[in-house]
């Protein structure tokens, strides 16, 4: 027995137990709270706080389930037992540690501990390949996720004033202020607009990193975050809705002219987050939670199985140069076209439920026509990128075919994709059966019923007929949409700001900062410095004069 197999198997244990607990306490109804004194000082005592209840504990049987399928995947993909891949293992168990630790707190200053665990952590996954363009990718993703660090602990400082650090009692007599810090601090972890760039930066990570990472760990820790702290008043706000579904659109747009297969996944992880989010300030906390939940499943089936192309194509990742791999891969591929339907929303497979049920309970909402348009827009687009995806690498021709030997072999990879196939089928429904959201009652006219489906057909037809297209567009027009609407570009206009800002008050440093400021302060701590050496390395004389003129003063 290796590492791998131990941590798998612990992790697997994990989840089982905890989804079993959640059915009991749902069932139930029951809610738990444990609470740890680590000190006591005076009038101040520290807690440390675990919150049980079936949220958490099936959002913590997702990750755990998710991860052991990613550590066996990994045996595989990252090379058995050589000491960087046992060092790749342990930096994953510590990212999933990070995470668990965030989901079981109410208490906001151990949610920061895992919220900057997870952070740091990633920053080392994304760097595991050690080249210049993993270094860049390390640093968009760390800095940013640490821009949204800022208003997590402003909040922290914040809350010094309401006496506890347990949100979840304080819920209605926050700040409207307090929750906009929140919505910064989840939008950058959660990479909405304008903090999206760092998202597809961080496909420079291997592969079984990414799987976890966009599927159910970093990124969604800041949706788990706004579902923890909603409150219908503060949420009910336009402004971050139409953040969110920009966010939706945008990806799914860039995700059509984009070439490199992680990206275009990462991109569909992004529009799926704009779903989420967009769910949750239309007021769906539910139905946002569900998605998130079986988003998590397909999402990382989806990128497990693109992980075994890229490893039988000799680290290949532009989708022009697949092509006809389901004749050499038919178990890969189906559980690839799988996943790629529950995205869409093909009826009766994971992703439907919970996607057909936010859209309809968007249309019931009362909403302008601006907000409708856009979400069937996403639904449909979602589609066109997956059909895209889907023409380029199964059907389009057979590109390497003839040097390349690719088998479905039976070993630890197809395992794990197998078992995240028959969730991807599944576990939507057994969900919304077992948290009684089908009890929600939906009248819409047969036009508005059907739209949703109409939509992802349309998409399809639309995604297969785009290859046929004279694009006549100018090259902008696809530098635009590759290189998310330029967005990375704009963050450059601040940085000339405040650099310019930065030097002028360096040259006001360099003229009086000298002697005024702390420039000045550490020369004459310097010079006392230097005066009282040279007095005590000198002779004995001038020491015993010193001596006794001291010894005349305290007399």
């Amino acid at each position: 027995m290796n590492f791998y197999f131990i941590w798998s198997l612990t992790m697997f244990i994990f989840s089982l137990m905890s989804f079993y607990t959640c059915i009991f306490f749902n069932l139930n109804n029951y809610f738990m709270m444990f609470e740890y004194k680590l000190m006591t000082l005076n009038s101040l005592s520290l807690y440390f706080v675990i919150i049980l209840d079936w949220l958490s504990l099936i959002f913590m049987s997702v990750v755990m389930f998710i991860s052991s399928m990613v550590i066996i995947y990994s045996y595989n993909y990252m090379g058995g037992l050589s000491y960087s891949s046992i060092r790749f293992l342990f930096l994953v168990v510590l990212f999933v540690f990070s995470m668990i630790l965030m989901i079981m707190s109410p208490n906001l200053l151990s949610i920061m501990l895992g919220w900057d665990g997870l952070g740091l952590v990633s920053y080392c996954l994304v760097i595991y390949y050690n080249s210049v363009k993993s270094y860049l990718a390390g640093l968009v993703t760390c800095l940013t996720n640490r821009l949204g660090d800022i208003g997590l602990l402003i909040c922290i400082s914040w809350m010094m004033s309401y006496g506890s650090w347990h949100f979840i009692f304080y819920l209605e007599f926050f700040e409207k202020k307090l929750y906009y810090l929140m919505f910064l601090s989840c939008f950058t972890k959660s990479a909405q607009i304008p903090f999206s760039c760092w998202l597809p930066a961080a496909m420079a990570a291997p592969t079984p990193v990414s799987s976890l990472v966009h599927s159910s760990t970093l990124v969604t820790a800041g949706v788990y975050l706004l579902i923890r702290f909603f409150n219908m008043l503060n949420f009910m706000n336009y402004f971050f809705l139409f953040l969110s579904m920009i966010t939706m659109v945008m990806s799914s747009l860039c995700a059509n002219y984009e070439f490199d297969l992680k990206k275009i996944i990462a991109l569909s992880t992004l529009s799926q987050l704009g779903l989420m989010m967009t769910s949750l300030f239309l007021g769906l906390v539910d139905l946002s939670f569900f998605h998130l939940i079986s988003h998590a499943m397909f999402k990382s089936l989806i990128f497990l199985c693109s992980g075994i192309f890229i490893y039988y194509m000799n680290d290949n990742q532009d989708i022009r140069l697949m092509g006809s791999v389901c004749m050499s891969m038919p178990l890969t591929t189906a559980s690839f076209n799988i996943a790629s339907m529950a995205l869409c929303g093909i009826p009766f497979l994971s992703g439907f439920y919970s996607k057909d049920l936010i859209v309809e309970g968007s249309v019931i909402f009362n909403m302008n026509l601006l907000i409708f348009f856009m979400i069937y827009l996403s639904l449909g687009m979602t589609m066109m990128y997956s059909i895209r995806l889907f023409y380029y690498s199964m059907m389009y021709n057979n590109k390497f075919i003839s040097y390349n030997k690719m088998i479905d072999s039976l070993n630890f990879m197809l395992m794990s994709i197998s078992c995240l196939s028959f969730f991807s089928v599944f576990f939507g429904s057994m969900i919304m059966w077992m948290i009684n959201l089908d009890l929600l009652f939906i009248i819409l006219p047969l036009n508005l019923k059907v739209l949703s489906i109409i939509m992802v057909m349309m998409g399809m037809w639309i995604g297969l007929e785009s290859f046929n297209f004279n694009y006549l567009f100018k090259i902008n027009f696809y530098l635009f949409n590759s290189l998310m609407w330029y967005m990375y570009s704009h963050t450059f206009y601040g940085y000339k700001y405040l650099y310019k800002i930065g030097s002028a008050s360096m040259t006001n440093l360099c003229c009086w900062g000298e002697y005024y400021g702390a420039m000045g302060l550490s020369m004459y701590l310097m010079k006392t410095s230097f005066f009282i050496q040279h007095i005590i390395m000198n002779n004995m004389k001038i020491f015993m004069i010193s001596f006794f003129i001291w010894l005349l003063l305290m007399a």
